[in-house]
């Protein structure tokens, strides 16, 4: 199996030592992360072993499956980096809803916290949020888990329980999160989010209608496509006005007047009913954030019982992108001066659009091998490229299958580019690398490679 390949890797410290000097030799100027290391896959070890992280020892188990590499970018919190793109968009956000509301002595309605430990319970990141036992977002090919019981988020709102516990009813939460995703140009297995929370009392909801005080948030009667089963009508459409108009009015502050907007309905575990919302930007079509009416079973068990409430969720690099005109994911992480420097600007709401550092050519490799005979998660193989190939992996396509008529074994080819964003690479350089991804695909997935 896939995953219990991934776990023998403590018995393969020798060769990844030799893999790591081999590849590493003459060139030495190679960008950080670009070759493999020993210490890339310490923390994926055998149960027994111990992960540091933030100034606490996590006993690994049959779930841990982090790699340095991913470890290494804890910490870095790159929304407050400042001038950063990400500090930027964090920035604007937090300006607006800090200017557009208030509490009765003129103080910031809206609490942020962006200094949140990436680390949490499994329970809060999924059983707080009402995420089902067998939801197919617990899987560990999607997820980075230190063990059993807590992992790096997989979303802000893994702090939404506790902050609702605590008291607070409008708060605004920034962070990075961590997710086994796909490569190419719009994805990383670390990005940032900006989750937003309110919560109303019948007073607030209802203030300043007509007979307000004879309506009602709560009662008793069936779910719909429309509203909770505890929420009356009236309090449902008025939340959900609360909350389109908050974000109309937050996307306008970020890309301008004149922005035509869409709502598309959604599915979140946490929030009904739930929406998506899409922009028309340069004529194309693009969703930005999800958003819903808390579950009022997530609210009753924080201690709020008495309220109703709505939340968001938006990626602060999806906006950077869009805002900014940044092609490539990877820039975020750059310390290229010729990247950050076009972002320190003396007004955060001032424009900025990205100039392209040169595009250095492409070099391309395919490798194809036969999958395992069961639980193969193509997470895996792309966890194992990014781990070996660093930053210098742009993308990795699926470009053919293959099954044997006989055997009925299956073979992926994938198609890997890699393209340095700051210099150009060589051939030779790329092949080294490429060599201790093969390598690596037979040793870790204990699969037949077909190079």
């Amino acid at each position: 199996m896939v995953c219990s390949a991934l776990r023998r890797v403590a018995h393969l410290h020798v060769y990844l030592v030799r893999k790591a000097s081999s590849v590493s030799k003459g060139h030495h100027r190679q960008a950080l992360g670009s070759r493999p290391a020993a210490s890339e896959f310490a923390a994926r070890g055998a149960p027994g072993g111990v992960v540091e992280l933030l100034g606490r020892s996590y006993p690994q188990d049959d779930y841990s499956n982090l790699s340095q590499k991913v470890l290494s970018r804890v910490g870095r919190n790159l929304h407050n980096q400042q001038h950063h793109p990400l500090w930027l968009i964090k920035e604007r956000v937090k300006e607006h809803f800090y200017k557009q509301y208030v509490g009765r002595f003129r103080t910031p309605l809206f609490s942020v916290y962006e200094d949140l430990s990436p680390v949490v319970t499994t329970w809060q990141n999924f059983d707080s949020l009402l995420i089902p036992a067998d939801h197919p977002s617990r899987k560990k090919g999607d997820n980075y888990y230190l063990n059993g019981t807590h992992m790096l988020r997989a979303h802000t709102s893994a702090h939404q329980w506790d902050l609702l516990h605590a008291g607070l009813d409008a708060f605004l939460v920034v962070g990075d999160v961590y997710r086994r995703d796909q490569i190419d140009s719009q994805h990383y297995p670390v990005f940032h989010q900006l989750e937003g929370v309110r919560l109303f009392s019948k007073h607030e909801l209802f203030a300043g209608m007509k007979d307000g005080e004879s309506l009602q948030l709560f009662e008793q009667s069936s779910r719909s496509a429309y509203k909770q089963e505890t929420h009356t009508m009236e309090a449902m459409k008025l939340i959900e006005f609360d909350l389109k108009q908050t974000l109309t009015k937050l996307v306008t502050h970020i890309f301008g007047d004149g922005l035509d907007i869409r709502w598309v309905d959604c599915y979140f575990p946490f929030t009904h009913p739930s929406f998506e919302m899409e922009i028309n930007f340069h004529g194309e079509w693009l969703e930005v954030l999800g958003c819903g009416v808390m579950e009022q079973q997530l609210v009753n068990s924080a201690g709020a019982q008495d309220r109703i409430g709505w939340a968001f969720g938006l990626g602060l690099e999806r906006l950077a992108m869009i805002l900014y005109d940044i092609p490539d994911i990877r820039l975020f992480w750059s310390e290229d001066e010729r990247f950050l420097k076009q972002f320190r600007v003396s007004d955060i709401n001032q424009n900025v659009k990205f100039q392209p550092l040169s595009k250095y050519p492409a070099v391309i490799n395919d490798i194809s091998f036969w999958l395992p005979s069961e639980n193969y998660t193509e997470n895996d193989f792309y966890d194992l490229v990014r781990t070996i190939g660093g930053d210098l992996v742009e993308k990795v396509d699926l470009i053919d299958k293959f099954e044997h008529p006989k055997t009925q074994k299956t073979s992926h080819c994938y198609r890997i580019t890699y393209r340095h964003m700051e210099r150009t690479l060589s051939q030779r350089e790329v092949g080294r690398v490429h060599q201790a991804v093969q390598e690596a695909v037979v040793q870790l997935l204990g699969v037949e490679g077909r190079f």
